[in-house]
């Protein structure tokens, strides 16, 4: 985050989360918080922050002192929404009928697991294909998967199983 601002990066982040950019000196001007549902326009793209289910925190006290986020880039032609961390739910079709339909849906199907904890906040990969078609999208790039071993499953899994739900799902 230093680097980036320090090359005059802006930053568009939850609620929240500002104030953690400014403990570690991003100036306030290059950054803009944004609720859900808030769009903001740059360099002729807007930028709104929309829902998901997830815990903001990251430490034992933190709990969901910040709003966690989804995110929908949209230009002059195209449309994308991306998921970050979620679990499924209805939010994903109130995006869909109120923001799409998207050109692509970026989606996150690693890092699940079994009980209730985990299927709250992260989506397996059949629920991401099923996100994917609520949001009323043309292509879906699976993500979210392979990158760090946090959950019970082979690392191809994820994959393995998107392929075989979207094949399912046409």
């Amino acid at each position: 985050i230093k680097h980036l601002a320090s090359a005059g990066t802006h930053f568009f982040v939850p609620l929240g989360i500002g104030a953690h950019l400014e403990r570690w000196q991003v100036p306030s001007t290059q950054f803009t918080e944004l609720d859900w549902w808030q769009s903001v326009e740059t360099g002729g793209v807007t930028i709104t922050g929309t829902p998901v289910r997830h815990y903001s925190g990251r430490g034992l006290r933190d709990g969901n002192a910040t709003l966690w986020s989804s995110w929908v880039i949209a230009g002059p032609t195209r449309r994308v929404f991306f998921s970050g961390d979620s679990g499924f739910g209805e939010h994903f079709k109130a995006i869909g009928d109120r923001l799409g339909p998207f050109d692509l849906s970026m989606l996150k199907i690693g890092a699940y697991g079994p009980g209730q904890t985990w299927h709250d906040i992260h989506m397996e990969p059949e629920e991401a294909v099923k996100a994917h078609i609520a949001l009323r999208a043309r292509r879906m790039v699976p993500v979210h998967w392979g990158t760090f071993n946090l959950a019970f499953h082979a690392w191809d899994e994820p994959i393995e199983r998107v392929v075989a739900a979207g094949r399912d799902q046409g």
